[in-house]
Formats: structure tokens, C-alpha cells, sequence
């Protein structure tokens, strides 16, 4: 849950790492760190708080670097606990993402070592200076990771080595490759401005970086990593004039949905183009679609469940991640597993996703991120397009990921006979048009930004829906939450009666979807119930006169069983504009990561 960025080639490496530690700033962390290797010598430079914070020198010689930005697990955020962190002679310094468990252990058996941090990732440099002689890092680093259990991803550097040894479990690491040097890194975003030329190192993986040439081996054997050509340009990753990247990437949504569809639609046929290789005859022969998911793409699943009981007549549960089990006498030869996350790189939906394959379950990856772990691992995997995503919030990846999701809806449907032509065809018309109803949405920000500053200083939200209606609004209340730290609560509107109406009062707005595919009819009765204890309703709403029994209410474009996907946009646009006037930092929220590659 944090990040990694490592140069070494033949221009000055403390400008390129400090410049790939900013570009990882979106990761979330709490402290930073370079390491600058040249001469014999190792500086290492680290503090608690931002990489602005960081006493950094004008210049330095080094051309080999590394560097870190830290989400604490092990040790409060402080100084000591900063990486890198080093050995005793303060000649090996090590970089780590992910969780070392036996670390105790290890340290234990380092009792004469001084120990400066209460962190896991100490033990690395320590067990390194025990086996490196001077003259073979790689062996040396290749040794310890042997005696490591959990999950690393590793960069380390040494004064008397010219270059970076890097090497990988359970936590992603990318190489990549440009004229006047190598890069390695937890995420492309951190050197695109040099090279978009990659390679993804796999689980056992031990890579050797210098200025002109990369090796990586596996089991002591050398091996060769696909090198892949990333299409995301540098500046897809910018600001582009919008005050923050959540903003930016919520306008960005009906372009990122028009990347999900492209190619991929034939109306007038109602059928799709995933490149899948799902044979027809066990996509007919399944009782059980299992989703697993977490966070956000846990939400895009919940509503992908409706989709597949409706369209496809396919039985479809969604687990949390973090809880599943392939258990309740499932046939693997019948369950199809389908792994949703964003980066591909969280932890416990990949948990879940190999526990499925265990089982002998046939296992499919929804991802962003093309080479990412889910997608090498899952036996099929279908890329959602919609794009760099910096914001830790997702905003248009939850969009792409339920698109993508009714996309699939149509081709198991189809191949198994329980969707018709013309019910597909109706479903893709609406996929269709959401990238232009969302740009409706998206044509009335001002009003809504008029509305969240009105009830900005407001005790709690609570959020309703039925049916699809209901995954958004958990959707929408993760999404206030997790960038305004005010309380919210989303669930089903029946639910209301069940405990949740002893919190609301007028102090206490609630946000309905009132649209086709939310049973807006009986989602009125719950708004009738909390107006009656005096709590302010905002809509998202394709209901007719809904301004007139709503305190405040927002249009959504008529698209039939895709309207409460639409709808979610006015509440991820209401998020941003609470966060914003009351001040928040709400590319990086407190406590919080992109991507959560620890379980």
C-alpha cells in the first residue's frame, strides 16, 4: 500500500526519483524516503509528512536511486520508521511494500544487530549485510527473500554496487526501460514521463538493474519478462486545469466509458466482443457466478448481480474479498469466479481469487491495469479501459466496471439462451447512451455544488435504494465518507424501518435514487418516512414533478435499468463538493491508499 521508484543509468538520479516519488503521491502515504548510491557511498534521506517535506540536497552525483513512499502498518508514521531503512554500517538500504510475518522471528535470530524502527521491513538490510560479501547482491537478496514469509516487494541498493537489485512477492513491481537508464517501480505512473516501454516482474522474480542492462531470474535460472508498450500518455495523468484528480476523473467518465464500449458493441444483433475464450458449452453448463470483489468494485458487483439473475437467468453471489471461501458444496466445474478490482494488485481479492483456482474453479479477472497479477493469474481476463485512475476515490473505474459488467451480462446471457436478441439489443442501446446522459450530469456540477454546500456542516447522511438502486447507495455513502470523514451509511430503503430511522432527524439529510432499476415507487414511501421526522431528501431522480416533494432533486436521463449507475455520478460529484468546502485533501484522504496490497 505504498509506493516503490528506483533509477539507475547516466543522467543524475535524485531529480528522477524524487519526481516518480510525487507521481506516486496518489498511492496515499504518510512519510517518504531516497536512497542515493555513488562513490562507495550511501545517503539516505527520510522523514515523516509529505516528499515536500523531505530535506533533500540541490543536487547529489548519484545516478542510482531509490526511493519510497510509506502507508504504516508496522510502527506509527515517524522519522525512524520512514524507509529506506538500512544495516548497521549504513551500507545496504532496502525499500518495502507489502508484510513481512515473520519478521519477529528473523529479528530474533538478528539479537546483535541494532534495530533503529519498529518496522517489519528492518529485518531486510540486517539479513542482508549477514550474507552479502561485496561482490553479489543478487545471490545475497536471493538468499534472504528465501527465509522471508508474507508478501515484499523489495528494491535495494548498496554503496559499493552499481545498480539496483529488485524482487517481488504477493506485491506488484514494474520494470521499465528507456535510453538513458532502467527503471523499477510499484507503478508505471511513476517514470511515464520516460518511458511507457514495461515489463512485469512475476511472484519469485529477482531482478538486476544497472545503467545499460536488466536480468531477471527466477529459481536461479534467468529468465525473460514480456516487454509491453503501456498506451497511457504522461499527460492523462495530470491535473488538466481541474483543482484535483477526483474532479478531473469524474468529467473524465463519459470518455473512459466510450473506451470500455468501443469496439465492443453490436446493437442490431445484441451481442458483444469481450475477446473472451469462455467455451459455449461451459458457460451453459454453470449454476453459479461467484464475484469477488472489495470497496467500490465490491459495489460494481452488487449491481452486476442483478444484471446476471435478470439477463443471463444465472445464479450470482458477490463476496467480500477479504471473507470468501469456496465452500457450501459448489461444483468448481460449474462455478465461474469472476475477480473484480481496479489495479489487479488487491491483496484480497487475488487471496480470493487463488483460493477459487484451487478448487478447481474457472476464475476471470476485471482489471484496469493491463499485466497486472490478476490478470496473469486468472484464466481469462477482461480489461475495463477507462484509463489512469490517481484519485484514491475510484470514480470512473466504478462506472467502466459496471459497464463492463453488463457487457458480460449480454455474452453469458446470449450464450446461454436466456437473453433474446431484442432484450440484448435494448440492454446495449442503453449502454450506449450512458457516456452521453453522464455528460448530462456532469452539465449541471454548479447546481449541485449549490446543494452540498448547503448541507456541508450536516451531523450524518444516510443514502436509500432498492434494487440497483441499493449498491449505489453504498456506493455514494463510501464516497462522502471516505474523502469528507463525515459519517454516512448507504443501504436498501426497506431497511430504514430496521433501526436506522432512530438516527434521523433534521440534521440528517438522505439521499434517495428514485429511478427505473431502484423501485423509485417504493423507495417514496422511505422518503415519505424520513420527511416526516424532519430530514432534508435530495434526489437523483426520473421520476416526473420529483422537485416538488423533494427538498432538492437532480435529473436523470432516462436509460432504463442503467439509471442508478447515472445517478451515481450526482453523488460522487456531492462528495466532492462537501469534501471541498469543508477543506479536505481529498486526492489523498487520511488513512487511506489506491491500491490495498495487503490483505
Amino acid at each position: 500500500m505504498c509506493g516503490i521508484v528506483g533509477y539507475v543509468g547516466e543522467s543524475n538520479a535524485l531529480p528522477i526519483v524524487a519526481s516518480g516519488l510525487k507521481n506516486l503521491e496518489y498511492r496515499g502515504y504518510d512519510s517518504a524516503g531516497v536512497a542515493l548510491s555513488t562513490d562507495g557511498r550511501l545517503d539516505v534521506f527520510k522523514s515523516e509528512g509529505e516528499i515536500d517535506d523531505l530535506e533533500l540536497p540541490e543536487s547529489h552525483p548519484s545516478t542510482c536511486g531509490i526511493g519510497h513512499t510509506r502507508w504504516s502498518t508496522h510502527g506509527e508514521p515517524s522519522d525512524a520508521n520512514s524507509h529506506p531503512h538500512t544495516d548497521c554500517t549504513g551500507d545496504i538500504s532496502v525499500v518495502h511494500n507489502g508484510i513481512i510475518d515473520n519478521y519477529e522471528a528473523l529479528k530474533n535470530e538478528l539479537s546483535d544487530h541494532e534495530f533503529t524502527s519498529e518496522t517489519d521491513t528492518e529485518v531486510v538490510p540486517h539479513l542482508l549485510e549477514e550474507t552479502y560479501d561485496g561482490d553479489d547482491l543478487v545471490s545475497a537478496v536471493e538468499h534472504v527473500v528465501a527465509q522471508l514469509d508474507g508478501s515484499f516487494a523489495l528494491a535495494v541498493t548498496a554503496a559499493d554496487h552499481d545498480g539496483i537489485v529488485a524482487a517481488r512477492r504477493d506485491s506488484p513491481l514494474v520494470l521499465g526501460f528507456c535510453d538513458d537508464g532502467n527503471f523499477v517501480a510499484s507503478d508505471v505512473t511513476a517514470f511515464l514521463e520516460h518511458t511507457r516501454e514495461v515489463a512485469f516482474l512475476e511472484d519469485g522474480d529477482v531482478a538486476a538493474l544497472t545503467d545499460d542492462s536488466v536480468t531477471v531470474r527466477s529459481a536461479g535460472e534467468r529468465v525473460e519478462r514480456e516487454r509491453q508498450t503501456v498506451d497511457w500518455e504522461a499527460d492523462s495523468a495530470e491535473k488538466a486545469g481541474y483543482e484535483h484528480y477526483m474532479l478531473k476523473e469524474i468529467h473524465e467518465q463519459p470518455q473512459a466509458l466510450r473506451q470500455t464500449i468501443s469496439g465492443r458493441l453490436d446493437v442490431v444483433n445484441g451481442e458483444v466482443d469481450l475477446e473472451l475464450d469462455l467455451p459455449e458449452q461451459y458457460l451453459q453448463s454453470v449454476e453459479e457466478i461467484q464475484i469477488v470483489a472489495c470497496g467500490t468494485s465490491y459495489h460494481a458487483g452488487l449491481y452486476a448481480r442483478r444484471l446476471l439473475e435478470e439477463h443471463a437467468d444465472v445464479r450470482t453471489s458477490v463476496e467480500i474479498a477479504s471473507e470468501y471461501e469456496f465452500t457450501g458444496g459448489r461444483d468448481p466445474w460449474r462455478t465461474l469466479v469472476v475477480a473484480v478490482s481496479q489495479s489487479g494488485e488487491t491483496a484480497d481479492t487475488l487471496r480470493a481469487m487463488r483460493t477459487a483456482s484451487a478448487a478447481g474453479a474457472r476464475t476471470l479477472a476485471l482489471t484496469n491495469t493491463v499485466g497486472s497479477t490478476a490478470a496473469r493469474e486468472a484464466d481469462d481476463v477482461v480489461y475495463i479501459r477507462a484509463g489512469p485512475e490517481i484519485g484514491v476515490a475510484a470514480t470512473k473505474t466504478f462506472a467502466a466496471q459496471v459497464t463492463t459488467l453488463a457487457l458480460l451480462t449480454v455474452e453469458v446471457g446470449r450464450t446461454r439462451g436466456a437473453l433474446s436478441g431484442d432484450r440484448a439489443s435494448t440492454l446495449l442501446e442503453n449502454v450506449r447512451g450512458i457516456p452521453g446522459a453522464i455528460q448530462q450530469v456532469l452539465d449541471a456540477d454548479e447546481s449541485i455544488r449549490d446543494v452540498a454546500r448547503e448541507y456541508a456542516d450536516s451531523d450524518a447522511f444516510f443514502f436509500i435504494g432498492r434494487k440497483l438502486g441499493m449498491p449505489v447507495s453504498l456506493e455514494g455513502a463510501l464516497k462522502l465518507k471516505e474523502i469528507s470523514y463525515l459519517h454516512a451509511e448507504g443501504f436498501a430503503g426497506g431497511e430504514l424501518k430496521h433501526g436506522t430511522l432512530a438516527l434521523v432527524t433534521e440534521d440528517t439529510p438522505v439521499l434517495a435514487v428514485l429511478t427505473d432499476g431502484a423501485n423509485a415507487s417504493e423507495t417514496l414511501r422511505n422518503v415519505k418516512e424520513v420527511e416526516s421526522r424532519g430530514a432534508p431528501v435530495v434526489g437523483a431522480s426520473s421520476l416526473e414533478n420529483a422537485e416538488s416533494f423533494l427538498d432538492a432533486s437532480f435529473t436523470v436521463p432516462e436509460l432504463g435499468g442503467l439509471e442508478p449507475l447515472v445517478a451515481n455520478v450526482y453523488l460522487q460529484l456531492f462528495a466532492y463538493h462537501v469534501a471541498d468546502e469543508l477543506g479536505r485533501n481529498i486526492d489523498k484522504p487520511r488513512n487511506l491508499a489506491k491500491s490495498v496490497t495487503v490483505e
